[in-house]
């Protein structure tokens, strides 16, 4: 069942495409500042911050926080052209903001909050809600929108970047109800509602509370083991990396054998890429 929102949202553009409707020059301009904010924030000399546990970190793995906090030095450089991806996401919510507000579907904007566990606080700012419920909105790659956010489900199975986490500490924090991701994707600019059903609240909270403490572990303790390859149905007796560890920073750092290889077993006249990792040589498993 689509959400009300997305049934609006079609509308609207159904009417603009139509020439029957237009955009509201205060909703461009509101568009256009929140934009101008996503640039100056993203392009400023002060960008780079000094680690904290926050809320849109807060739900990734502990093995990654504990490296942000203890080793920041040993994270793969970025791409020059990561901060085009940041902007890209703002820009979409910004836009997507837009369309909510021409499609008439009332929402509360973005506000900081705050969730207090025991001595510790975690603090972030939502994107939105509606009817109560907490949402967040995500651009997404073509491949992760059919298949990462194909439903909640398949978020649940590999949600290394923590927005289960994020999303149900932004709900505990502003006394909302957990209601899901609006994903746009950025290749078509096709766009869906994935609500967070089933969300085991306690799970998710006892996660953070853990995060919040392996932080401060002395050692590193790994989150993920490396997983058996396959070929063809059949184990090759190599090991590559967890999908868990893929876009992880720190995945040279905590698999110090880790070799980017093509696929060892493929025929294939570009075989693709595989991380593997030789257990024998690596140390502390």
């Amino acid at each position: 069942m689509q959400h009300r929102g997305e049934l609006a949202i079609h509308e609207y553009l159904r009417k603009v495409s139509e020439g029957r409707s237009s955009m509201s020059k205060k909703t461009i301009k509101q568009i256009a500042k929140d934009v101008e904010e996503s640039l100056t924030r993203q392009f400023s000399s002060k960008n780079k911050k000094s680690f904290d546990i926050r809320m849109s970190n807060v739900g990734r793995p502990s093995c990654q926080l504990w490296f942000e906090k203890n080793h920041p030095e040993k994270a793969l450089p970025k791409p020059n052209t990561f901060i085009m991806n940041m902007l890209i996401g703002d820009i979409v919510e910004a836009i997507f903001k837009g369309l909510l507000t021409e499609a008439k579907v009332d929402y509360k904007n973005s506000e900081k909050v705050t969730l207090d566990i025991g001595d510790n606080s975690v603090s972030g700012t939502y994107d939105l809600i509606i009817d109560g419920a907490v949402d967040d909105i995500k651009s997404a790659s073509d491949w992760s929108y059919k298949y990462k956010f194909e439903s909640f489900d398949s978020l649940a199975e590999g949600d290394s970047f923590g927005y289960i986490g994020q999303l149900t500490g932004y709900a505990l924090a502003s006394d909302s109800k957990i209601g899901g991701w609006w994903v746009v994707n950025k290749t078509n600019g096709n766009f869906k509602y994935v609500p967070a059903t089933n969300v085991n609240v306690e799970k998710e909270l006892s996660k953070i509370k853990d995060n919040i403490k392996r932080v401060d572990n002395k050692e590193l303790v790994r989150c993920f083991s490396p997983e058996p390859e396959y070929f063809r149905g059949k184990p090759t007796g190599n090991n590559i990396l967890s999908k868990n560890c893929t876009f992880c920073d720190f995945r040279q750092a905590c698999w110090e054998t880790l070799e980017t290889l093509p696929a060892k077993m493929s025929k294939a006249k570009e075989p693709k890429m595989v991380h593997y990792v030789n257990i024998k040589k690596e140390k502390n498993i």
